[in-house]
């Protein structure tokens, strides 16, 4: 059995083509550029592409390959027991809103693999949210009542399939799933030509608005565009509308095992903690189980591996394990009321959109996205729009989370500068560690080839102290979520500028 010696791999990259677009290598002009290429990205290009627009998507590594390749990939209006708490905190007009505009991102997946024919996995299975806990069986009835007042086709259940009883669990019919990459893989294809560009290992620095607006690219080109969305996850430009101050990181981990047994038909997740989510996929001639959970704030956590390891012993406990040949962990951008910020990037800036927030519910919250912003840009108004609105202020839900998230990032931020872990700088290969070196806390790395990476801890986004993730071999932020390689380079924003580095060779 796999014990985790190599590093993670997510099988939807594995099982899937690397991409190759060109980098940008001239000033243009087109309709709309779109800062990111992941699952909001290509699709709100694809969208435009098709309603006539010129359209620019700006990568900065390799499209699809970001938090859309490390997915869960379920398919699903279910975000948990979300809707009763949604109608108490916005109301039933704007619950619906949400509910319908995931429901219609569901619904645009299937019609587009549909009509173009896409090989990818695409099932309607149920979606289920269960609890072996009797506290939460009357939370999940009221989960029921909820999302059936919305227009989801929504029931209680009593027993599921599962390798395990249940007290309860409330059941979403006509869901889905699929394998993200092929299913995005065309929709990319369709975007280039009729001068529109996907561009990739193109880094933007700053988005000037004007009239029209200027993106500029780090190697000194400029894209100018009328409209400018910025789905890059987290948004690079976030000092507009405070975005670093109103989104928070989560990681969380995923295994695919393969068991002596068939995982029944559904998309499963647990209603109490620690977070279970499973589901089934496709495997060459059989079916992997997809096992998600233990998730943390972003740098935060315990050592990355016992997570994986959790992971591994639930799989143990509930099935026959026969290999577990993939494990990756994700990224989450989270909101402080759990609703993505999907509009105008602040009240008064009407040229520049953000796309952000989506929870761990990102197959139909970024679809959602980008046919709201498609409908903005290209009718002046989307039925849906009000309830992501970026600059929202009926944050009843999320007022208390404000608070006690950036209290933490202030924490984190003090308690970095404060804390030296040690200051021996002997460490063995593939070890990380923050060490006191001549007075400055910097970060050891020493790989496999022999060399020994020193890096300056200091995030390069708002100067938190970063953390090693001793799992994935990086440097992350437990402020705003930045992640860098033990080489000092970026892997997840809101940085922009690579950690300092030296090389020390044995």
């Amino acid at each position: 059995m796999n014990n985790f010696n190599n590093l993670p791999e997510s099988y939807w990259l594995d099982s899937t083509e690397k991409t190759n677009y060109p980098s940008l290598d001239k000033d243009m002009e087109v309709d709309v550029a779109i800062i990111g290429g992941g699952m909001a990205g290509i699709t709100a290009g694809f969208i435009l592409k098709r309603r006539g627009l010129k359209v620019a998507v700006l990568e900065v590594d390799r499209i699809l390959e970001g938090t859309t390749a490390k997915t869960t990939a379920k398919i699903t209006s279910q975000h948990g027991l979300f809707y009763d708490n949604l109608i108490n905190n916005v109301g039933e007009e704007k619950a619906r809103q949400y509910a319908d505009a995931n429901e219609s991102a569901k619904e645009f997946i299937q019609s587009i693999i549909e009509e173009k024919g896409i090989d990818c996995d695409f099932s309607i299975m149920p979606a289920y949210v269960y609890t072996q806990d009797d506290s939460y069986v009357e939370k999940i009835k009221k989960e029921v009542e909820a999302a059936s007042r919305l227009g989801i086709d929504a029931s209680f259940v009593s027993d599921t399939h599962l390798p395990f009883p249940i007290k309860g669990a409330v059941r979403f019919e006509n869901q889905a799933q699929f394998h993200p990459r092929k299913y995005l893989l065309e929709l990319a294809k369709e975007i280039p030509g009729e001068g529109s560009h996907i561009f990739e290992n193109t880094k933007v620095l700053d988005v000037k608005e004007n009239t029209p607006n200027e993106v500029i690219i780090e190697n000194g080109y400029t894209v100018k565009a009328n409209k400018v969305i910025i789905a890059s996850h987290y948004p690079m430009e976030n000092l507009k509308g405070l975005y670093f101050s109103r989104i928070y990181t989560e990681r969380a981990y995923i295994i695919g095992v393969l068991a002596e047994e068939n995982f029944p038909e559904g998309m499963y997740i647990n209603a109490e903690s620690p977070t279970r989510s499973l589901r089934r996929q496709r495997y060459k001639d059989g079916q992997m189980i997809l096992i998600a959970g233990e998730n943390h704030k972003t740098g935060q956590g315990k050592s990355t591996e016992v997570h994986y390891n959790s992971l591994k012993q639930f799989a143990e406990d509930n099935f026959t394990i026969k290999d577990i040949p993939y494990r990756w962990s994700t990224q989450d951008c989270m909101t402080m009321d759990d609703i993505p910020f999907i509009g105008h990037i602040t009240s008064n800036t009407k040229g520049i959109y953000v796309a952000t927030g989506f929870k761990k519910w990102g197959m139909t919250n970024s679809t959602a996205s980008a046919m709201i912003l498609s409908d903005i840009i290209t009718e002046g108004y989307s039925t849906h729009s009000e309830v992501f609105d970026p600059s929202r202020s009926d944050i009843k839900g999320g007022i208390g989370t404000f608070i006690k998230e950036n209290l933490n990032v202030g924490y984190e931020f003090i308690k970095g500068k404060l804390n030296l872990e040690d200051n021996d700088t002997e460490i063995t290969t593939g070890e990380g560690k923050v060490v006191d070196f001549k007075g400055k806390r910097v970060g050891f790395y020493r790989n496999t080839d022999g060399k020994t990476y020193i890096v300056d801890t200091t995030c390069t986004h708002l100067g938190c102290e970063l953390q090693w993730n001793k799992a994935e071999k990086s440097w992350d932020c437990p402020c705003h979520g930045s992640r860098f390689s033990y080489d000092g380079k970026i892997i997840e924003g809101p940085a922009l500028k690579e950690l300092d580095v030296t090389i020390i060779e044995d």
